[in-house]
């Protein structure tokens, strides 16, 4: 890889706020608020709207939609084609 062309990657701590959840990681991403994490280094934080504490699908509370129903409707609103 040539030098100094590519972000730094270190040490980053995702933060969902939503689920009060926390992990370490490595990634490129940075931010100017910084947290003390449970091994006593002090790490940059980045705050996330879902992660998979958080997200419908990882939870099990994902709805199944009626996608038959939806094709039904539209070729009748429509009428089929062919």
């Amino acid at each position: 890889m040539r030098k100094e062309i590519h972000p730094s990657y270190g040490p980053v701590v995702f933060r969902d706020r939503a689920a009060n959840y926390a992990f370490l990681t490595r990634s490129t991403m940075t931010s100017e608020k910084t947290i003390e994490w449970e091994d006593g280094n002090t790490y940059p934080v980045v705050d996330v709207e879902i992660s998979n504490v958080s997200h419908p699908f990882y939870t099990g509370t994902a709805r199944v939609l009626d996608t038959a129903g939806r094709v039904e409707r539209f070729e009748r609103r429509y009428g089929k084609q062919g």
